[in-house]
């Protein structure tokens, strides 16, 4: 059975190891931190100009599963990351 072993901290020395803790996981953060960008959502008509394509061939691609719709009251839109990743290198 392991033996406790207790370790005589002050609390100066605590408050001390824990701001210093503290700073260096704020720096770190501070290096690494990556905000996410806000996604873009396109109307109908914008992702048609995007894409030189007319509303009926948007339709038509958004029935066969090519690109996906998002919709909220009545609007469609479309996220300009899936209609950009939608776009194939031929």
């Amino acid at each position: 059975m392991p033996t406790l072993q207790f370790i005589a901290t002050t609390p100066e020395q605590l408050k001390r190891e824990i701001t210093e803790n503290v700073k260096l996981l704020f720096e770190d953060f501070k290096t690494n931190f990556q905000p996410r960008a806000a996604e873009e959502f396109l109307t109908r008509k914008r992702t048609a100009e995007i894409l030189k394509i007319n509303l009926s061939t948007l339709y038509l691609w958004t029935r066969k599963g090519l690109l996906k719709s998002y919709g909220i009251a009545g609007k469609v839109y479309y996220k300009r990351s899936e209609v950009e990743q939608a776009l194939i290198e031929l």
